[in-house]
């Protein structure tokens, strides 16, 4: 069987050279060319390695079994689907979800609750520790009330303020709110 003029054997060979050439490139190179691939509705990885794995698969089936040239086509353009899809789901679903939570911003730890690992003096600054999108976060604090909070309490996030966090301890907020 023959398409272009080249053999099948031929053209599988090639689609793997040039596909899995693209597909290292890509993956090494993908920071630098992000954004021009931003208009396509799949990762461009995939549509790389679905060529890849369909050159690998047609030049090993044809080359080694007896089977009918379109069978082969049909075996190739299966697998390389199938593993695309695979590839899609366990891979670049979960690398696309960790990246978003790891963003935050200020407004984000607006009410968060918190953890004084250094103590915050009176009129001074300390440090709290808290968890956000999966990740442990520490970040400068004062008091909101201008009180001493002792190390280890739990504390509440009021606001935020060139990167300094304003806190108050919670067992404050929670006896306020029960009166």
């Amino acid at each position: 069987m023959t398409l272009f003029g080249l053999d099948m054997m031929t053209l599988y060979f090639w689609c793997l050279i040039i596909f899995g050439g693209l597909t290292l490139i890509y993956v090494l190179l993908s920071d630098v060319v992000d954004g021009i691939f931003d208009v396509l509705p799949i990762d461009p990885a995939l549509i790389f390695s679905f060529f890849t794995v369909f050159g690998a698969t047609g030049y090993l089936v044809e080359k080694y079994s007896p089977l009918s040239g379109l069978l082969v086509l049909a075996i190739a353009t299966v697998l390389a689907l199938l593993l695309v899809i695979l590839l899609h789901i366990f891979v670049f679903v979960p690398i696309k979800s960790a990246d978003s939570s790891l963003g935050y911003t200020d407004d984000d730890l607006k009410g968060k609750l918190a953890r004084v690992i250094i103590s915050v003096p009176k009129d001074g600054f300390g440090e709290v520790v808290l968890s956000i999108g999966g990740s442990t976060v520490s970040r400068s604090a004062q008091s909101f009330e201008n009180e001493e909070i002792p190390y280890d309490t739990e504390v509440l996030i009021i606001d935020v303020q060139t990167g300094v966090v304003s806190v108050t301890p919670y067992e404050k907020v929670l006896e306020n709110y029960n009166k």
